[in-house]
C-alpha cells in the first residue's frame, strides 16, 4: 500500500481514549487530533522560537503508526513492547517513500518517541493540551465532567511548560 492511503486511513482510527471512557460512538479520529495537534505546534513553536518546520513534519508524523496497529490505549500496551510495535508499523510505512526522505521522517519519529529534542519536548505537551481542548469540547457538548477528569488530570501532569500551563488553565475555568 501506498504511503498516502496510511495517511488517509487514520480518518478511520477513531481516538481509542475516549470511545473506551466516555461511551459515545461519534468520537474524533486520530486525523483529526494530528491536524489539531500540527496547527497548535506551528503557532506554539513559532511564540517559543523552535524549528517550526520540523515540529509541524513531527507533529504530522506522531501517530501515524496507528494507520497500522490501531490506537493503542497506555492500559493495554505498555512502555518499551508499544514503541517497538509502533516502530515496526512506522517503518513499513516510510518504506514506500524514496529512502532519502523517508529517512529524514524516521529521524523526526524517533527523536518524538526518544523525548530528545526542544521541538519533541514541546509536541509531547502539545499532545495533551490538545487532548484537554478536545475534552472540554466533549464537555460543552454534554458528556459529564466525571468522565472526562482523568483526561483533564492527564493534561494537568504532564504539562510543564509555561505557556502550555497558562493555556490549560484556561480551558480548566
Amino acid at each position: 500500500e501506498s504511503f498516502f492511503q496510511k495517511v488517509l486511513e487514520l480518518k478511520n482510527i477513531p481516538r481509542q481514549g475516549w470511545k473506551n471512557k466516555l461511551d459515545i460512538d461519534d468520537v474524533e479520529s486520530v486525523a483529526d487530533h494530528s491536524y489539531s495537534t500540527a496547527m497548535m505546534s506551528m503557532v506554539l513553536s513559532d511564540l517559543e522560537g523552535l524549528d517550526t518546520e520540523k515540529i509541524i513534519k513531527m507533529a504530522l508524523l506522531h501517530d501515524l503508526a496507528e494507520s497500522v496497529v490501531g490506537d493503542i490505549t497506555p492500559d493495554k500496551i505498555k512502555g518499551e513492547r508499544k514503541i517497538n510495535i509502533e516502530n515496526k508499523a512506522m517503518i513499513q510505512i516510510l518504506e514506500n517513500l524514496p529512502s532519502n526522505v523517508s529517512q529524514q521522517y524516521i529521524v523526526l519519529w524517533n527523536d518524538f518517541q526518544k523525548n530528545s529534542s526542544k521541538e519533541a519536548n514541546l509536541l509531547h505537551e502539545i499532545d495533551k493540551l490538545e487532548m484537554a481542548f478536545q475534552a472540554k469540547f466533549y464537555l460543552d457538548e454534554g458528556i459529564s465532567k466525571e468522565k472526562l477528569r482523568s483526561f483533564f488530570k492527564t493534561a494537568n501532569n504532564e504539562i510543564r511548560n509555561k505557556q502550555l500551563r497558562d493555556i490549560l488553565s484556561s480551558i480548566l475555568e
